[in-house]
């Protein structure tokens, strides 16, 4: 077994690459091929489901065709029956807003800040400093 492996693997070998980068390559290839293989399985159930669809859509088109097939101007009339025209601005009144139930909260009082504004450290003193 270890003698067919490492035949194997002499032979895939690529010149200028480590001895084990073919048998990755071939690995790769066949994970791609079993899952190339295994795609119509993962797709069961769509035929029905187009099927289910193509019927819907026939009996649409038979829909549309029997509507084209009356006078035009019964399809009009649904449309105008049930169209509701919206209020317009002029006959809607005005209306004025709510009265403040409470007075507004005023602003907070302006702190007067005499001198720097930042803060100072207090770092160790020395005599100069004092």
């Amino acid at each position: 077994m270890a003698d067919t492996l490492q035949g194997l693997i002499e032979r895939l070998s690529i010149p200028g690459l480590p001895s084990w980068v073919g048998l990755v390559i071939l690995l790769a290839i066949g994970i791609s091929l079993l899952a190339l293989l295994a795609m119509p399985y993962a797709v069961f159930g769509v035929k029905s489901r187009l099927e289910a669809v193509e019927a819907e859509l026939a009996d649409l088109r038979s829909e549309i065709r029997a509507l084209l097939r009356q006078p035009g101007t019964a399809a009009r009339t649904v449309v105008e029956e049930d169209y509701v025209a919206p209020p317009s601005r002029r006959a809607e009144p005005r209306i004025a807003p709510p009265e403040p139930t409470r007075p507004p909260v005023p602003p907070p009082a302006a702190r007067v800040v005499r001198g720097r504004a930042e803060p100072r450290l207090d770092w160790p003193r020395t005599d100069r400093d004092a």
